[in-house]
Parts: C-alpha cells; sequence; structure tokens
C-alpha cells in the first residue's frame, strides 16, 4: 500500500500535564494503539541534546579504520558495526552500541572485569580523539535511564498498578518489573549513521535497500532522539497480533516526522508480554534516502538478565496471553541473529500460550530457556559459537 503522511497518526503527549491521571491515559492509549508516540517538556535539556548530536556526529566523523579498532565481535555485543542483519538481512547504515557496565559504575574502567556481563564491554573512542565523547554519552544515557524510569511508571498506572507496589524487592513479584528494571536494567544506546543511498529502489530483482528492516524493539520501551533534517522513519498502523498474516509491502506506512524538541517513544516486546497483550509493540523501519544522510538515537529501556518476564496478573480476569520469557535468553538470540546468519529467529509470538481448543506444539524456546539459564553466566559475554548447539535449530510450531 502507499506510504503514508498524516502528521497527527502518532501523538504527542505533554510529560508536564497537570492532570495526571489524563497523562496516563494519554500514554496507555498510545501504546495500546499505535505503540508509538512523542513527548515534549520531557526533562532532558536541549543543550544536553545537542551537544550529543554533536558528539555521535563527531565519532562517526572519525576515519573508518579508527571506528573499526572498536569493532563488536561475537564475543562482544558493543561497539561498532556496520554489518547489521535485520531479519537476516544488511541494514544501511553504520552504528555504535554503548551499555550500561556490569558494576553499574561509570567510573570503573570500561575493561575491568568488573564491567563484564552478558552484552559484554564497552567500546569507546580513545579519549585524545574525542575528549567530550564519553562524558556527553555518559550523562545524556543516564537522562534517558531516569525518563525511562518515569516513563515505565506512567504505563504501569494505564494498567492499574499502584506506584507503591512497583518497587518490591522480590523481583518474582510481577508487578515489581517497574522497580527491578530501575535497579537491574541491561540498556543501551545506539547511535546510527544512515549514509546517502544512491538506490532507494527495486533495481534487478534486488529489493528497496533499507536503512533497517521491518522489525520490533526487543525491549520494555525506547527512547529515540531523530533527525530533524531526514525523516525516515516508519511505523506501520497497528491492525493484527499477527503481523505474519500481512505482507510488509502491504501495510499502512506512517512517516514519523519529529516535532521540534520532541523525544519519540515506542513500546517494546517485553513491555507487549508484561501487559498481557494490551500494549502493542509496533512493526517499524527506516527508509533510505538519495541525498541527505540521518542520524539517530535509540535508547532501549531493557530488563535485567535474569529476570522472566510475564504478563501482570493484578486481578483483571483476564486469560494470559503469555507464558514467561527470560530477558537473558531473548536478548542474546536477538544478538546473534543481528550479528551472524545463524538463521534462528525469537518472536514473542514464540511464548504465546494456547487459546485455540487444539493444543498447539510448545515452542522449543520455552525449554532452551531453561537450559540457557543454567549454562550461561551474565556476569560474563555471551559467546555466539559457545550456545550455537543450543540455539540452531530452534524451531515452533
Amino acid at each position: 500500500m502507499p506510504e503514508q503522511n498524516n502528521d497527527n497518526v502518532v501523538p504527542v503527549i505533554d510529560m508536564k500535564e497537570s492532570n495526571r491521571k489524563d497523562l496516563i491515559e494519554h500514554i496507555s492509549n498510545a501504546c495500546s494503539t499505535f505503540g508509538f508516540f512523542q513527548i515534549i517538556h520531557h526533562g532532558i535539556s536541549p543543550e544536553l541534546i545537542d551537544e550529543f548530536r554533536t558528539q555521535m556526529k563527531c565519532y562517526f566523523d572519525l576515519p573508518h579504520d579508527e571506528k573499526l579498532r572498536h569493532k563488536r565481535n561475537e564475543r562482544n555485543a558493543r561497539g561498532f558495526f556496520d554489518d547489521e542483519l535485520t531479519k537476516q538481512r544488511r541494514d544501511w547504515k553504520e552504528a555504535i552500541d554503548i551499555g550500561v557496565p556490569g558494576s553499574r559504575d561509570w567510573s570503573t574502567p570500561d575493561n575491568n572485569s568488573e564491567n563484564a556481563c552478558l552484552d559484554g564491554f564497552n567500546q569507546f573512542p580513545h579519549a585524545e580523539d574525542l575528549p567530550n565523547f564519553r562524558p556527553t554519552i555518559v550523562k545524556y544515557f543516564e537522562a534517558c535511564s531516569k525518563l525511562s524510569d518515569e516513563l515505565a511508571i506512567l504505563m504501569a498506572e494505564g494498567l492499574g498498578c499502584k506506584e507503591e507496589t512497583m518497587d518490591h524487592q522480590d523481583d518474582t513479584d510481577d508487578l515489581s518489573l517497574v522497580g527491578s528494571l530501575r535497579r537491574h536494567h541491561t540498556s543501551y544506546l545506539r547511535m546510527n549513521y544512515y549514509p546517502v543511498c544512491p538506490s532507494t529502489t527495486e533495481t534487478d530483482g534486488e529489493p528497496q535497500p533499507l536503512g533497517i528492516s521491518p522489525h520490533k524493539d526487543a525491549g520494555f520501551l525506547t527512547v529515540l532522539v531523530q533527525d530533524d533534517d531526514c525523516h525516515s522513519l516508519q511505523v506501520a498502523r497497528h491492525t493484527s497480533d499477527n503481523e505474519n498474516d500481512v505482507a510488509f509491502d502491504d501495510m499502512d506506512w506512517f512517516t514519523v516526522k519529529p516535532v521540534p524538541g520532541a523525544l519519540t517513544i515506542n513500546t517494546g516486546d517485553m513491555a507487549m508480554i508484561w501487559s498481557n497483550g494490551q500494549y502493542k509493540a509496533p512493526l517499524h523501519r527506516v527508509k533510505t534516502d538519495p541525498i541527505k544522510v540521518r542520524y539517530s538515537a535509540p535508547f532501549f529501556y531493557n530488563p535485567g538478565y535474569s529476570t522472566l518476564v510475564e504478563p501482570l496478573r493484578s486481578g483483571r480476569g483476564a486469560i494470559q496471553k503469555y507464558k514467561p520469557c527470560l530477558w537473558g535468553y531473548f536478548r542474546a538470540l536477538r544478538f546473534a541473529g543481528d550479528l551472524t546468519d545463524l538463521g534462528v529467529e525469537i518472536q514473542i509470538s514464540d511464548f504465546e500460550e494456547s487459546t485455540g481448543e487444539g493444543k498447539a506444539k510448545e515452542s522449543d524456546h520455552i525449554q532452551k530457556q531453561v537450559k540457557f539459564s543454567k549454562m550461561a553466566n551474565f556476569h560474563e559475554p555471551f559467546s555466539v559459537e559457545k550456545f550455537r548447539p543450543l540455539l540452531q535449530g530452534t524451531s515452533s510450531n
């Protein structure tokens, strides 16, 4: 279907809304319908965002050989890359991932063993090359963490949770997921550079190049700073719980045009499981542009690696739609698929409960995440090769 240009499709929400009840309703409605919204008066200063954008551009201006010195690999999910696969198709972009340190202390040297975690170690450029890069990124990262916590509280209240129940120290209580995210989140910040793409249409039987192919974000929520000059982010209107029933080319795609000073928010797969399907993880993509370059930076607010994400049991009487999902396993498989042509896909549909009369065969992922939890050490980097025998051959029926 043709692309849509409707500036009113993605709602703009004022975080300084005087009536908190209205603010909660606006956010809950946005998460339940489109899964995308923009926020203004979000508390991150324009000066910090401007400096962050400046440092991001300075990084991608470095010589390519210099960036390759801190390239991510199958033992480290963090660092520079220009060869990511989305849906087993290479993206038209360069990027660098920076995540919360394993020690949760930014002052600890990046390669210190205390900073090891499932995602690996951070790889910053040398301070002599970009003296202001690291301090700016850390400051912006922490601002996004704080904002994400505020949004998670509002999302939880939109599902009927009380704020005082959200910080239980018992992380096995599903109402405590918001508090668990605050204490144990494994978030990372991705900086993207999309070069000019000479060909933006299908040629010689080859599909149209895309900055990022259609996908859903795996984590809880995403905070995105967009490019004010190049509008390439598109979201598909959510019409079904199973987009696999509809070909990508037959979907209605809407361009998300950034409002000046706003940040773009979208819900992720883990929020969809946690809300028992009420909040939608939207399918989105990034188009290429034949004239303009594009910079963007999503902050992925992710659960702790050992967190079992499952639907809220808040007394609403709804049938549970999903089985518990171990975030560390889900994240490891997504990284393995991004880095290598492993031939293994994982989606939250693999964790759906059977709702029909005939009992569907349980996805292999349910048992494999149990095995993974026993094999994996979340305080050491994940190795694609070490876990390849477990991960390959995974299937769901």
